[in-house]
């Protein structure tokens, strides 16, 4: 008897990522890809700036030469809405189609996902597979036509994940779906699509790379995270840190260190482009799995209660901030707070980062890690906080308001916070340096 309540108390942890194929014009395989789906009748989705560019004619071209019949749907919006979703849903509901191909960043991956998801199950409320509490969070357990995702950003990992985020206009936050059904069926990731991308959005969506990497390997280890699933398809995507999680996520780190200032200074740089690319892979497939935790629950406000901001080299008619930045603005402060929980993991990756760690007392972890974090972001050019991009004090309690329903995330951080910390941290992310 003993035995067996062990059993029923162990918490696992589950490795799901899509299958990946990586290499520079890989992207002319995606026709041939689908024609050994039997796929008869398929959706290109995409964006209209990027319908316009290489990336798309490439997808294109190997669609007419492999004999596909295809439909485009390019009305995605930068940063996703609930709207923006379901308009895409109606869309696709109407095409009958049998598989699907992505192009574009994780705007256009999340929004073919969720596509997908509710072509396939007809009946359901657009609030069944949102994210408790603010939809049912309902488990998938229809079967999902074939999705291709080709990623043009570094930065989501969104072709390694079952995760498709966007903003929830009626409360003005970000939340999202998330469920291993969704994740792509394949992803094609083609460093050759990486040289269209202003130097902005490779500083913005390198930035989630890197905190995706950070926050995955600071997350709450698995086994103490809680409660215990009673069924395995009950099992959250974001689980906690674990062994695996942890080698991409550090891997992922290393690269980001080495290569996204080169990425981002240099256009032309096809070695250090290619290698971002691949570490938003890495890092999708980490956080994918251990989850993110305080960066992002906070940076859903940042984004969904933009007031002016608009940010340079995003070609939108909008107020934007983009999601990158929204998270990384956050970052110093976040990890002097979660630094006392695993100090030992804050130090290492500060390290990693470039900081002289061989006389730090561990007790410093948290303002060596985030001293780092700053000096990183203050070469990059990055604005000086949020009271740069449009925020004052009087908006904290609205930002704190926002971050409380992403519980999802914010209950894997290492260290519980209360509207107090959440109120100090935000205050403290007014400015960087």
């Amino acid at each position: 008897m003993k035995h067996n309540l062990y059993l029923d108390l162990f918490f696992f942890f589950q490795m799901a990522i899509s299958n990946i194929r990586y290499g520079a014009g890989v992207t002319k395989e995606v026709g041939m890809d689908l024609q050994n789906m039997g796929a008869k009748n398929v959706c290109l989705m995409t964006d209209k700036n990027l319908s316009q560019l290489p990336p798309v004619q490439m997808v294109m071209d190997s669609l007419v030469k492999n004999g596909i019949n295809f439909k485009v749907y390019d009305n995605v919006r930068v940063e996703p809405t609930d709207r923006s979703f379901m308009e895409a849903i109606e869309f696709v509901k109407k095409g009958a189609f049998d598989a699907y191909v992505a192009v574009g960043g994780g705007s256009t991956m999340d929004t073919c996902k969720a596509a997908n998801l509710y072509a396939s199950s007809p009946h359901s409320d657009f609030l069944d597979y949102v994210n408790a509490p603010i939809g049912k969070g309902k488990p998938v357990s229809v079967p999902l036509k074939p999705l291709i995702a080709v990623p043009t950003t570094s930065g989501t990992g969104s072709e390694t994940t079952g995760v498709a985020i966007f903003d929830y206009e009626h409360l003005k936050v970000k939340t999202g779906i998330a469920s291993r059904a969704i994740k792509p069926t394949l992803g094609l990731i083609d460093p050759l699509h990486t040289l269209h991308m202003p130097d902005r959005v490779v500083a913005n969506s390198g930035f989630d790379v890197l905190c995706h990497a950070l926050e995955s390997y600071t997350a709450l280890p698995y086994h103490m995270r809680s409660p215990c699933p009673s069924n395995p398809i009950t099992r959250p995507a974001y689980q906690g840190s674990n062994p695996i999680s942890d080698i991409w996520a550090v891997h992922a780190l290393r690269i980001v260190a080495k290569y996204l200032k080169r990425a981002v200074r240099n256009p032309d740089d096809l070695e250090a482009r290619s290698n971002m690319h691949l570490a938003s892979a890495f890092a999708g497939i980490g956080f994918g799995n251990a989850g993110v935790h305080l960066c992002h629950g906070m940076s859903y406000p940042i984004s969904g209660l933009v007031k002016t901001y608009k940010a340079k080299d995003y070609n939108v008619d909008h107020p934007l901030v983009p999601h990158g930045l929204s998270v990384v603005l956050t970052s110093p402060a976040v990890f002097t707070f979660t630094a006392q929980m695993s100090p030992e993991r804050h130090l290492e990756t500060a390290e990693i980062l470039g900081a002289h760690t061989r006389t730090a007392r561990i007790a410093d972890a948290g303002p060596i890690l985030a001293d780092t974090l700053r000096k990183f972001l203050y070469d990059l050019d990055v604005d000086d906080g949020l009271a740069a991009i449009g925020y004052s004090k009087a908006d904290i309690p609205a930002l704190v308001k926002g971050t409380l329903p992403q519980e999802r995330v914010t209950k894997l951080a290492p260290r519980p916070q209360s509207e107090e910390d959440l109120s100090a941290l935000f205050e403290a992310s007014m400015k960087l340096y």
